[in-house]
């Protein structure tokens, strides 16, 4: 009786292995140690993709941070060019009473208003190109008619 036994257990391990099989099952033949470390080896990617991303993401902070720390320092720099520039038209006898504009971008001056006259005008180009950081003047005043 016990070949009986083993034949028909035989029979039912083949048949499981069939059922299996026929279902799609997928036997998997790694061992535990293979499993871990196959998990780990996932784990272990993971982190260094997390690392690199990190990586990248604080290079775009430190260059948008930087940006806008040069962005702030150049229009510190226009403000103190265009108060330069006012403080020497205030200066002058002719352009003192006078309501000249300047603006500042970048080092570019432009003087908007008017002027009593030609020779006024000119010196107000000059004026303002005297002042440390100016690049360029761009000279809009108007000659007042009523000289």
């Amino acid at each position: 009786m016990t070949s009986n036994h083993r034949y028909t257990a035989l029979f039912a391990a083949a048949a499981a292995t069939v059922l299996i099989a026929a279902c799609g099952e997928k036997v998997d033949n790694t061992t535990v140690g293979q499993q871990v470390d196959n998990a780990t080896a996932t784990v272990q990617s993971a982190a260094t993709e997390m690392k690199n991303d990190a990586q990248v993401a604080a290079s775009d902070m430190q260059a948008a941070g930087s940006k806008a720390a040069d962005s702030a320092t150049q229009s510190a720099t226009d403000m103190a060019i265009t108060t330069k520039v006012n403080a020497a038209l205030a200066a002058d006898d002719q352009l003192s009473a006078l309501k000249i504009d300047v603006d500042t971008e970048a080092g570019n001056v432009a003087l908007t208003g008017t002027a009593p006259d030609e020779a006024s005008r000119e010196r107000a180009t000059t004026l303002a190109a005297a002042v440390d950081g100016v690049v360029t003047v761009e000279n809009r005043l108007t000659v007042a008619k009523n000289s």
